[in-house]
């Protein structure tokens, strides 16, 4: 009989302990497939901050370190310059990457660090009570949006992705979602691309990955799977948005 399913090596035996119905187990999957495939595991460090992200360690049989909330480009591009046969990625939820780490993540792509981005972005603050976050949606309700985010008052959702792609120092923005088996594929091929890039000293690579989060959405698994690709996929294009090495 053919085995046509394992645990990545790159993952621990550790049962996850994320919400259920929650992306990031998903997305550590399909990152430690990623990382067994291109057979990296002992040189590849990941990187992650305060929020959801913040127990990856626990998951991740590689090389993990936990730093400040927001600082996770700062300590990567450390990593890379002193280390530089190793492969380094940041594991960024939206209320990290697109808040307190904003100058972070668009000073380290201006300069063209030559690391991986893996940006999660579920449109809220995840561990911390479902307030409203820089990526969250017109009219979404949250714990300090209760009737929805109002533009007037609490501006658009930041669209960090777009915003990073027309910075010369980055060679490789993508979104992608876990919402479909067609978007895991894609996600999954866009996630080794940005590690190969980094792997052939391309510069900057990032993908961003919308993800379902029913607890802070205040909905059941499946209700949060159809709201992300009903609504959050509209407003979140999915698709790559900059290949600085892209040959036709």
């Amino acid at each position: 009989m053919k085995k046509v399913f394992e645990r990545p090596k790159s993952l621990k035996t550790t049962p996850f302990r994320y919400c259920p119905g929650c992306g990031h187990s998903l997305i550590h999957r399909l990152i430690a497939e990623v990382i067994d495939n291109l057979g990296i595991k002992e040189k590849t460090i990941g990187i992650a901050p305060v929020g959801c992200a913040v127990f990856a360690y626990d998951y991740f049989d590689i090389d993990m370190i936990e730093v400040a909330h927001g600082r996770p480009p700062a300590a990567a591009t450390g990593m890379k310059r002193t280390l530089q046969d190793r492969v380094i990625f940041s594991y960024q939820g939206d209320g990290d990457l697109a808040a307190i780490g904003t100058a972070e993540i668009i000073h380290a792509a201006n300069r063209g660090e030559n690391i991986t981005v893996f940006f999660v972005n579920n449109a809220t603050y995840g561990m911390t009570g479902g307030q409203m976050a820089p990526t969250t949606l017109p009219e979404q309700k949250t714990t300090t949006t209760q009737k929805g985010r109002d533009i007037k008052t609490a501006g658009y959702p930041l669209h960090v992705s777009e915003m990073l792609a027309t910075i010369d120092g980055v060679s490789f923005i993508a979104r992608a979602a876990v919402d479909s088996v067609k978007n895991l594929i894609d996600t999954k091929n866009l996630i080794e691309k940005a590690f190969r890039y980094q792997m052939e000293c391309k510069g900057f690579s990032m993908v961003e990955i919308l993800s379902p989060c029913p607890t802070d959405w205040w909905m059941s698994s499946e209700k949060a799977v159809e709201w992300m690709r009903n609504k959050m996929i509209n407003v979140y294009r999915l698709g790559v948005l900059k290949d600085k090495w892209k040959t036709e």
